[in-house]
């Protein structure tokens, strides 16, 4: 019989994951026993609409999850501004930590988080969304493998339609829409080139009925056969439906959109069922192209996320995700927002 996990939820965001998260872990009562949740920074005000996702489970205090050594694991889930803060709490206490992606923007912060969680030899698992996407998986370990050839582009896209209260928001933070959506693109970059050579951030502001944050946003990243592209914004009219993952290689074009399609509810089997679909172009020996299509199977964004979060706390599976790659992630990051 597998041994559950006891863990806890330390605060909610305003506009990423945090109540699917909630969501995902309780629909697991076989690998977590929920201790409760603890509200941070403001949240009881502005996150007052998530807040029913914890009904039935019981409100801690900070002080209360961090201090109790049966609670081994906490997913860290306020607002990315102040993640950071909360997840370098939890590791100096030992606990194996979830973590809303991509971090705070202190370099020198997240870099104490990383030499806390490898002192104490603990799961610092981040929730980057396309991690877990089977095509995308796919794609990137058949790029890994040499399958396409020498990469010499890749190009991303990650937009849509926010109001006016989101692309104020985007003024939390330098870099605006690529810290915010930029993060999960440069992710899919690295982990199909390592890292660039050089990043080229233009970071703007449409200025669109008054709002000011950065929403508008493209980051270059050159490598040694080219120039890869990480493209976001909050004013893409159906942006959604042109979220995209392409490939270029010598031997193959793979076009991953869009990255994911909802399923309608009364079809999907999971709250957050997805599919994805996908074009590949694969030179043949005749140097022509093969072309193929196809749309994955039903899968849910969150679900192996958070159970494979469960096998690295047990021990029964290791993070393919190394601590150094994601603190070279996150330096990549800032750069892509501006901060050197």
């Amino acid at each position: 019989m597998m041994r559950k996990i006891r863990i806890a939820q330390i605060g909610l965001n305003m506009h990423s994951h945090s109540g699917e998260i909630f969501h995902t872990i309780k629909s697991h009562p076989e690998i977590f026993e929920v201790a409760g949740y603890a509200l941070v920074e403001d949240e009881r005000i502005t996150c007052a609409h998530k807040i029913v996702e914890f009904d039935g489970y019981k409100e801690l205090t900070l002080e209360q999850i961090l201090c109790d050594d049966t609670i081994e694991a906490v997913a860290i889930e306020t607002d990315e501004i102040h993640i950071t803060k909360y997840a370098l709490m939890a590791a100096e206490h030992g606990k194996h930590i979830h973590m809303e992606k991509p971090g705070s923007q202190s370099l020198e912060d997240f870099e104490k988080l990383i030499a806390t969680v490898k002192e104490k030899g603990t799961v610092l698992h981040l929730g980057y969304m396309y991690r877990y996407n089977p095509y995308v998986k796919d794609c990137i370990e058949r790029a890994n493998k040499g399958e396409f050839g020498k990469i010499f582009s890749v190009e991303t896209h990650m937009s849509r339609t926010d109001g006016i209260k989101v692309r104020n928001w985007l003024d939390s933070f330098k870099g605006g829409m690529m810290f915010y959506l930029g993060c999960h693109l440069i992710d899919l970059v690295l982990q199909i080139q390592g890292m660039p050579e050089e990043v080229i951030p233009f970071n703007s502001r449409t200025g669109f009925e008054g709002t000011v944050g950065e929403d508008n946003s493209l980051a270059i990243l050159k490598y040694p056969y080219g120039y890869s592209i990480v493209r976001v914004s909050g004013n893409e009219i159906n942006g959604f439906s042109r979220r995209q993952l392409v490939v270029l290689g010598e031997k193959a074009t793979v076009e991953i959109r869009p990255l994911e399609y909802n399923l309608d509810p009364e079809v999907a089997s999971t709250r957050y069922g997805m599919t994805t679909s996908k074009i590949e172009s694969i030179l043949n020996e005749n140097k022509k192209p093969d072309v193929s299509s196809s749309t994955s199977e039903e899968f849910d964004r969150y679900e192996d996320m958070i159970v494979a979060f469960g096998a690295m706390v047990r021990g029964d599976k290791k993070n393919p995700y190394t601590l150094d790659y994601e603190l070279d992630l996150f330096k990549t990051i800032l750069k892509c927002c501006g901060i050197n």
